[in-house]
């Protein structure tokens, strides 16, 4: 009974012993970690912004004159030509002031009738002896009077009529309805919209552009660009950046356009990506990558003997989902994806691991 009592006690010591050196060889044993093998890889820098749809031309339709909206020809979604009347404002007043400059017209035209025949009489008379030169002068310059009388009033009734005409509110241009914020009876100032009228020779988008990033950007650089929300994207182009920096925002506005027609409508959100710049061979690392990003950026990487070494890197001062490598680290380099909790110098075991690129492939 002893004997067995010492072998059963034998066999567990040398359990003990097994697990004991077991745990020691697995606590020796060098980290898992995932590397990828860097590679240069054409890049774009890009910078992405979101825009708003408008058309191209965008008038806001206003009545010269204020007063009461006696009728409104147009609503929203109609499509109207240059010219073409939209609303009429009341105007009584300038309606009755055209009615007397006619009347004036025609009196005007009557008396000039008058002279007219006076001077055929005095011509005649003239002729037989019987009315002299004097009286016949004189007719003549009566005639003469009353056509410029007949000139003026005229004039005076095209004015009037011109003036009334302004109360009849006209689009300025081809265009589609966009808004009608007033309806009939309603009395307005001369500076209340009628109408927001848009253009049909198609659409922009305008986005605004922080200035540290604007001054990269120029007319005629390609976009691709996607309604908020949808997976269709469309090439565009950037047609103009405006000059001034809004001092409220500390931003551009940029105009971008579609390369072919689209049917986005006025308003809608659009997610724009700019392509400000292709580098053929860059170096790009996941952002979580990076140590010290804030400070002084470093990036781990792992030797030939598979021990961690720490690399002093430079990161091209861009927005992109990637970190853009300008300096500290080459191609052929393991780099270490996740350096939390390592240590240079450490000793690890590599795994490899592939990383999508930026643009998602």
């Amino acid at each position: 009974m002893k004997g067995r009592g010492r072998l059963k006690l034998a066999v567990l010591v040398l359990v003990v012993a097994l697990i004991a050196a077991t745990a020691f060889m697995l606590s020796r044993r060098p980290t898992e970690v995932a590397v990828t093998t860097l590679a240069p890889e054409a890049t774009e820098l890009v910078l992405a912004v979101v825009g708003r749809v408008r058309p191209i031309d965008l008038v806001e339709v206003r009545s010269p004159n204020p007063g009461q909206v006696v009728e409104m020809m147009r609503d929203e979604g109609d499509q109207v030509a240059q010219g073409e009347p939209l609303a009429r404002i009341l105007a009584v007043v300038e309606a009755a002031q055209g009615e007397a400059d006619s009347a004036r017209v025609r009196a005007a035209q009557a008396e000039a009738a008058q002279a007219r025949l006076a001077v055929q009489r005095t011509e005649t008379l003239a002729r037989q002896g019987f009315a002299a030169q004097a009286a016949l002068d004189q007719v003549r310059a009566v005639l003469r009077t009353a056509e410029a009388n007949v000139a003026a009033a005229q004039a005076t009734a095209r004015a009037s009529t011109a003036r009334s005409q302004e109360f009849v509110v006209r689009a300025p241009m081809a265009g589609l309805i966009l808004a009608r914020p007033v309806d009939s009876g309603q009395v307005i100032a001369a500076a209340t919209p009628l109408f927001e009228l848009g253009s049909l020779d198609g659409v922009e988008i305008l986005a605004e552009v922080d200035e540290a990033y604007a001054d990269a950007l120029a007319p005629g650089m390609t976009a691709r660009a996607a309604a908020s929300g949808a997976e269709a994207r469309f090439a565009a182009m950037v047609s103009e950046i405006s000059p001034k920096v809004d001092s409220a925002t500390g931003g551009r506005l940029v105009r971008v356009r579609p390369e072919t027609g689209t049917n986005l409508a006025p308003g809608r959100s659009v997610d724009v990506t700019i392509v400000v710049a292709v580098r053929p061979a860059a170096i790009v690392i996941p952002r979580l990558s990076v140590v010290d990003a804030t400070t002084a950026p470093k990036a781990y990487v792992v030797d030939a003997e598979d021990t961690i070494r720490v690399r002093d890197i430079v990161i091209a001062r861009w927005p992109s989902q990637g970190a853009i490598i300008e300096s500290g680290l080459s191609a052929g380099d393991r780099l270490v994806l996740a350096p939390a909790g390592l240590r240079p110098g450490e000793k690890v075991r590599p795994v490899a691991t592939s990383v999508a690129s930026p643009d998602g492939s």
